[in-house]
């Protein structure tokens, strides 16, 4: 079959099918997209650099989970005690990154609504614990620390940083 105009050869295939949105409107959605979420290797740099990053972490996965592994100098609040707990290991003037195990658990959303529910500024780490490790940083288990290669799926392996 011939296309005979860009409308029909964009409703072939679903990719178009749904047209993009405008720029201004991208522009609003993608800018409040990066006021909710923050990536691993930006966490990453942000705590390795000299001084306050201006941000604490946060682990909201169980007791066992983050035996099994954490990032360094995280807070270990598991979702289910953040209303009664936060306020005494939380300073609410000092945004809060949250992270659970990867992108396929919604630990970290949920930890990150109940922290903004309690009036703190908050931001969700996407990746989560596996990406942190997936890309070869740094981790702490129960017997010490420990640290991976870098995943070449997930993280340059030949740079500082993947130039996004």
């Amino acid at each position: 079959m011939v296309m005979t105009s860009r409308s029909t050869a964009t409703a072939a295939h679903p990719v178009l099918r749904v047209p993009p949105a405008s720029p201004a409107a991208a522009a609003a959605y993608f800018g409040a997209s990066l006021t909710f979420h923050a990536d691993v290797s930006d966490v990453a740099a942000a705590l390795a650099a000299d001084g306050d990053p201006g941000f604490v972490v946060l682990d909201s996965r169980s007791t066992a989970s983050w035996d099994q592994g954490h990032i360094p100098g995280a807070v270990h609040l598991p979702t289910a005690l953040i209303p009664e707990q936060a306020a005494a290991l939380l300073d609410p003037a000092v945004p809060v990154v949250t992270y659970c195990w990867g992108p396929g658990c919604d630990g970290a959303t949920r930890a990150a609504l109940a922290l903004a529910q309690l009036g703190f500024h908050v931001k969700e780490m996407l990746g989560g614990f596996e990406y942190w490790v997936r890309e070869g940083f740094t981790y702490e288990t129960w017997e010490g620390g420990a640290r991976r290669a870098a995943d070449p799926l997930t993280a340059p392996v030949d740079a500082a940083d993947c130039g996004c």
